[in-house]
């Protein structure tokens, strides 16, 4: 059994306004030291089997396909030992 996470972000190019929104209020909050936020998703996926090529092939297809918008998001993949 392996777990793989994939993380989604929005692609640089792509203006987050929720990630702006939070920068905005961690001053108000009293953090300070943060010059941008950018906010993404993350998913863990827990395999029957071990995290081989082909599990990990369907994890990108499955990432392509449903778990990332990719014209507007990156992705990326990795096992967790």
């Amino acid at each position: 059994m392996a777990r793989v996470i994939v993380d989604v972000m929005l692609k640089p190019e792509i203006l987050d306004p929720q990630g702006q929104a939070i920068a905005g209020a961690l001053p108000r909050l009293g953090f300070s030291g943060v010059s941008a936020v950018r906010q993404g998703k993350r998913f863990e996926l827990e395999l029957d089997g071990p995290a081989d090529e082909a599990a990990l092939s369907d994890v990108r297809k499955m990432a392509e396909t449903l778990l990332a918008n990719t014209v507007i998001e990156d992705f990326s993949i990795k096992v967790e030992e």
